[in-house]
């Protein structure tokens, strides 16, 4: 019971000086986000349509909403970690799933989603943790490990 206690000290503790981080709020909003949005990209199908393009879009979210929830993972991992090369490895991940998140908002617009504004929010939030993201990753870069 001691050992339990203990642990879920420890992880309170964790997710406090996380929740202090101003980019990892930011990659949960941007989660959030992500997973609102491809839920209601991946269940606004036309009833009478059964076409392929479903399956892209399905496809699309799907990896929306695992990139969105990878992002805060590797957040957490490289503020937790004391390996500068977990850390580097983390961010350069994080680098590239933003992006990733950005080409998704152009498949999906391309691919003739009516409702841009749903994708314009999720850019803008992309660009919100993104200037947080690269203060946060100064950050490590101005450290002495």
């Amino acid at each position: 019971m001691r050992n339990f206690i203990g642990q879920n000290c420890y992880e309170n503790m964790e997710k406090s000086s996380l929740n202090s981080l101003v980019v990892y709020r930011n990659s949960l909003a941007l989660r959030d986000l992500s997973e609102a949005v491809a839920s209601y990209f991946s269940y606004n199908k036309e009833i009478l349509s059964l076409r392929k393009i479903d399956n892209f879009r399905d496809d699309i979210s799907q990896s929306l909403k695992n990139d969105a929830l990878l992002i805060t993972k590797e957040v957490e991992q490289a503020a937790l970690s004391n390996s500068y090369s977990v850390r580097m490895r983390s961010l350069s991940y994080i680098n590239i799933m933003t992006r990733n998140i950005l080409a998704y908002c152009n498949g999906l617009e391309r691919d003739g989603v009516k409702e841009k504004e749903y994708l314009n929010l999720l850019r803008k939030e992309i660009k919100i943790f993104r200037v947080s993201f690269k203060k946060w990753r100064k950050s490590f870069h101005n450290r002495n490990d």
